[in-house]
């Protein structure tokens, strides 16, 4: 089958590494839709490139389910799933509240949960489909004042794994993409917050952070959205289970 009739669903696909993914695998010839709260900005692409926008609180588990049954409906397959969308927090333990923490639990983990178990049957019945999981390089590691955003992206590596031995008898991979610092809209809010509150410089805040990482860069969107359209391609079709780092080496110091 060519990929211009398979099926793509992505949650959170409207900015950062989410537009980016829709990107790809439009241009990579699927047919792909975005459910995501916000509808998406794109400046500079074409229609197909845009993907096809649901609004969709993906936080909202029924409104996850009825949405994809109506796009299965719709194509009567469904090839890959992206689960992408997330909140971060940063926070320690103390500082969390109860209210907040259900927040992040609903979006990064439950929804997950929600787009899962909704494409599960029709990926079984075609004995063959994809499912992809934007967790973190904080799926491997613990950072300061991360209690809540790590535990859930601890949470989407162990979904990825039961999944995966759950479902190969059903030809159904699922991996957890664990991104280390990506560049994207939501990174440059968290450093102009920052900054805000203390007065420091970006364009340092900025190079303190490219310091960081081994390669001495920031990883792009695009870098992303590549390595997860070979995830779910037959070049990856021997890869299930896993938790694939794309974090420029930041994990293995």
């Amino acid at each position: 089958m060519s990929n211009q009739d398979k099926v793509c669903i992505i949650t959170g696909g409207s900015s950062g590494i989410g537009a980016a993914i829709v990107v790809g695998f439009s241009q990579a010839g699927y047919r792909v839709f975005n459910l995501d709260i916000q509808p998406p900005i794109h400046s500079n692409k074409t229609g197909t490139e845009r993907g096809e926008y649901v609004n969709c609180d993906v936080s909202d588990f029924a409104q996850v389910q009825k949405s994809i049954a109506n796009i299965i409906a719709q194509t009567s397959r469904v090839d890959v799933l992206i689960s992408n969308a997330g909140r971060h927090l940063s926070a320690n333990i103390e500082n969390t509240s109860e209210a907040v923490f259900d927040q992040i639990i609903a979006l990064n983990v439950k929804g997950a949960f929600a787009a899962t178990q909704a494409v599960i049957p029709a990926m079984k019945k075609q004995n063959d489909g994809v499912v992809l999981y934007i967790a973190s390089e904080q799926a491997l590691i613990a950072k300061n004042n991360s209690f809540a955003y790590n535990l859930s992206k601890h949470a989407l590596a162990s979904m990825a794994k039961t999944t995966a031995l759950d479902y190969a008898q059903f030809n159904i991979r699922t991996n957890a993409i664990c991104p280390g610092t990506i560049e994207t809209p939501l990174y440059h809010k968290a450093i102009d917050a920052y900054c805000a509150r203390s007065g420091a410089d970006k364009q340092s805040v900025h190079r303190e952070e490219e310091a960081l990482q081994p390669l001495g860069r920031l990883g792009q969107p695009e870098e992303v959205a590549s390595y997860a359209l070979f995830l779910a391609s037959e070049q990856g079709s021997f890869i299930t289970g896993s938790l694939q780092v794309i974090d420029g080496g930041y994990t293995s110091r």
